[in-house]
């Protein structure tokens, strides 16, 4: 059995304001070409389809696209679960027929105690949840957290191994021992979530979804795919991608997604960031962090810099806050409030207040008194 695994593609999601549609089209056109040329007999999606419980049109519209052009299309088996960042009830409206073309998407504890089978591989496809729905389910009190559910589920689970099978958990948790990056929503408190990866030791492979880098976890049989797009400056220096998997013998290869616009950190003076000799040589395009040497001011710096950097995320000054000509006026703090406004309207104008703005001001120092 050979399959893809993917997860995290977030559908919806946007950076910095930037709408991120474009990016995951090639994303997802090169997971399709992988799928087929490694002839793969399933695709795998761990969670995350998309980046809102309540996803916008554009999401829904380009979702449907890829799971018809994926399964229907192109016939390829899909294997996926819903993440936190997906509505459950919302993902699996239709899914009661989904089965009838190889799509089987898992979206409650109890789907995934009844394994998927395709080839020599027994599927078991466990959704995002919570520990109460594994309470319910279990009608056991004692389960607080989801490492306690997951002792549960997991036996629950073995007792359904085909011992002539081949067994893969596919889920969307913390495995203990992972590292975060600030895109990632916090789904643990103190660690109560963080499942033991011991505790998945029966699988002869995991697939996980909900950290958004490959390396989030070095384990050789319980892997992350990470998402194939970047989604934070905290990602710049991963490689996207995904597994491809073989179960018998067992062999997980990574294949590298080349993205439509790359996530980068430049550093520098204006000066030398505005020299052609210098942006010539760079990925205008890219999503850019600007780490900004200089120390003094630059009018419109992000306009001047967006000229020829039009998407820059971030603008940060490395070197410390910046350093003004301008003398500090000393305030008496004890004046009048409104002779402080009309000092500091002068101070930062030029100009002296009109009639009607020291009317209009006096009126809302009058109201701001009353509210006091």
């Amino acid at each position: 059995m050979r399959f893809l695994h993917t997860a995290d593609w977030h559908l919806g999601k946007k950076l910095h304001g930037f709408d991120l549609q474009a990016e995951q089209q090639t994303a997802y056109e090169q997971i399709l070409q992988l799928a087929l040329t490694e002839k793969v007999d399933a695709v795998v999606i761990a969670g995350d389809l998309y980046d809102r419980a309540i996803p916008n049109e554009t999401a829904v519209k380009q979702l449907n696209a890829m799971l018809i052009d994926l399964n229907l299309k192109h016939q390829l088996p899909l294997l996926a679960i819903s993440g936190n960042h997906d509505s459950a009830a919302r993902l699996r409206t239709g899914s009661d027929w989904f089965k009838a073309t190889d799509f089987y998407l898992h979206t409650t504890v109890s789907q995934a105690l009844t394994p998927v089978t395709l080839g020599d591989t027994q599927f078991f496809l466990l959704p995002y949840f919570e520990p109460f729905e594994a309470r319910q389910y279990f009608q056991d009190e004692t389960i607080k957290t989801v490492q306690q559910a997951m002792v549960k589920l997991v036996a629950a689970m073995q007792a359904q191994f085909d011992p002539t099978k081949k067994h893969v958990l596919v889920a969307h948790f913390f495995a203990a021992g992972s590292t975060h990056v600030d895109s990632e929503t916090q789904v643990t408190v103190g660690g109560l979530n963080a499942i033991p990866v011991d505790l998945l030791a029966p699988f002869d492979y995991v697939a996980l979804g909900h950290l958004h880098g490959k390396d989030a976890l070095h384990a050789d049989r319980v892997r992350y795919s990470g998402s194939p797009v970047k989604f934070s400056i905290s990602e710049a220096q991963q490689t996207k991608g995904v597994w491809i998997v073989d179960t018998d013998p067992f062999a997980a290869t990574f294949k590298p997604l080349t993205p439509l616009r790359d996530v980068r950190v430049i550093k520098g003076a204006f000066a030398d960031l505005t020299q052609p000799a210098f942006y010539q040589q760079q990925a205008q395009d890219d999503y850019l962090s600007v780490q900004l040497t200089d120390q003094q001011v630059i009018p419109n710096v992000m306009a001047a810099l967006r000229e020829i950097y039009p998407h820059i995320i971030d603008l940060e000054r490395v070197n410390g806050p910046v350093v003004t000509d301008n003398l500090v006026t000393k305030v008496d703090p004890n004046l009048d409030p409104m002779l402080l406004m009309q000092a500091f309207f002068e101070q930062t104008t030029d100009q002296a207040l009109t009639k009607q703005q020291t009317h209009w001001a006096q009126a809302a120092l009058t109201a701001a008194n009353k509210e006091a």
